[in-house]
């Protein structure tokens, strides 16, 4: 059977693969880039390979031989009716997730995300649609308590697919028909792209003193208008506040940050609030001139809590010499029957050898494997 192969990474490298390895005939590869690893394997086999101009869309063009079937195989690019025509069978694609559950480009992020308790792949006919054509088969896998987007495809989605794509595939070559099932509209849901940011920018590194501090007291109007006074007796960044009020107590905390040379102004005024009767206590922290070859980067990180994130980030960080100077971590969340949001701020010295454009895709990468929304900006 003539093959057509579309795909990227492992998973479209294996699958060309298995074809070989089950002896159907593939007349050309369609990767998104030289250096992908279906393109070096399709260059390796000595395969007719075709570049995608466009990441996005997959045209007549690129494909110059006529076949039986073509397989999509780990794509995001959308195959068109031009280049589909060119399929004597038709073309199947690989979906993570138990279509029609999870239409989109991040179904196995979105499992995680909703709390489903399995998972699934299924391959799909290609068609007009963004993955609502018939499914050809299924397979489901149970979800593991904790895992990350990555573990869940690595441990069960990928292998699961694997071997979806190489049943059909010798269905097709056995009957010269695909299997085909309506997917039920009724249950469908959206799986959109989680948006990710990453930002560099030039740093400041000039010096400065945290002061984290602590405010107890009865509650009454004025208190915060009292702190904010006291941040005034000195060029003050008030960067961070949390407060609120409890059986008639005040309590706060403020992080405030200033030159190392107002730190002692600062404290002294805001050490006159106890003649109001309130309880003061700070705690100092004059942060470190940054080591020769290294520089400051402030990271910000929001998604949805689950366990393990700070553990996943900082031994990322570690692995290429990042530490981390300063930690702040918070859920944020106003209903218990709502997902709570986790946000990381944290304050990074960053080795100079490190490139900005591969911190940013070890950084987008990460963002990928734990949902979360990621900037990385330079120190206020």
């Amino acid at each position: 059977m003539r093959c057509t192969v579309i795909g990227s990474r492992y998973f479209g490298a294996t699958v060309l693969a298995n074809l070989l390895e089950d002896g159907m005939e593939v007349v050309r590869v369609v990767a998104p880039a030289e250096d992908d690893r279906l393109a070096l394997a399709a260059t390796k086999a000595g395969l007719p390979l075709s570049i995608l101009e466009s990441p996005r869309t997959v045209p007549g063009s690129a494909l110059q031989e006529d076949c039986d079937l073509i397989i999509a195989a780990h794509t995001h690019a959308f195959v068109t009716e031009e280049a589909l025509a060119r399929a004597k069978i038709g073309g199947i694609g690989y979906h993570p997730s138990l279509l029609p559950r999870h239409r989109g480009i991040a179904a196995v992020e979105w499992t995680l995300l909703e709390g489903d308790p399995i998972a699934g792949g299924s391959i799909y006919h290609l068609e007009k649609g963004w993955d609502d054509g018939a499914i050809a088969a299924q397979d489901w896998c149970f979800v593991l308590k904790g895992e990350s987007a990555r573990d869940l495809w690595e441990r069960a989605l990928c292998p699961l697919g694997l071997n979806l794509v190489r049943k059909v595939v010798r269905h097709a070559a056995e009957h010269g028909t695909l299997p085909a099932q309506a997917q039920d509209p009724r249950f469908a849901t959206r799986a959109p792209m989680i948006r990710r940011t990453v930002k560099l920018v030039e740093q400041d590194q000039a010096l400065t003193t945290s002061l984290v501090v602590t405010v107890i007291g009865p509650d009454r109007p004025g208190i915060v208008r009292k702190v904010s006074d006291c941040a005034q007796t000195a060029a003050v960044n008030w960067a961070d506040s949390h407060m609120t009020s409890v059986a008639g107590q005040f309590a706060g905390i403020v992080h405030l940050q200033v030159a190392p040379d107002d730190a002692d102004t600062v404290i002294a005024a805001l050490r006159k609030l106890e003649d109001d009767g309130l309880a003061i206590a700070i705690a100092r922290s004059d942060a470190r001139p940054v080591p020769a070859g290294r520089r400051l980067l402030r990271l910000e990180l929001a998604g949805p809590d689950r366990p393990g994130i700070v553990r996943r980030l900082s031994t990322s960080l570690a692995e290429r010499g990042v530490s981390i100077e300063n930690l702040d971590t918070e859920i944020v969340g106003e209903r218990p029957d709502e997902p709570h949001v986790f946000k990381v701020h944290a304050l990074l010295v960053v080795p100079e050898a490190l490139a900005d454009d591969t911190l940013r895709e070890m950084l987008d990468g990460l963002g990928h494997e734990l949902m979360v929304d990621i900037a990385l900006d330079a120190p206020a």
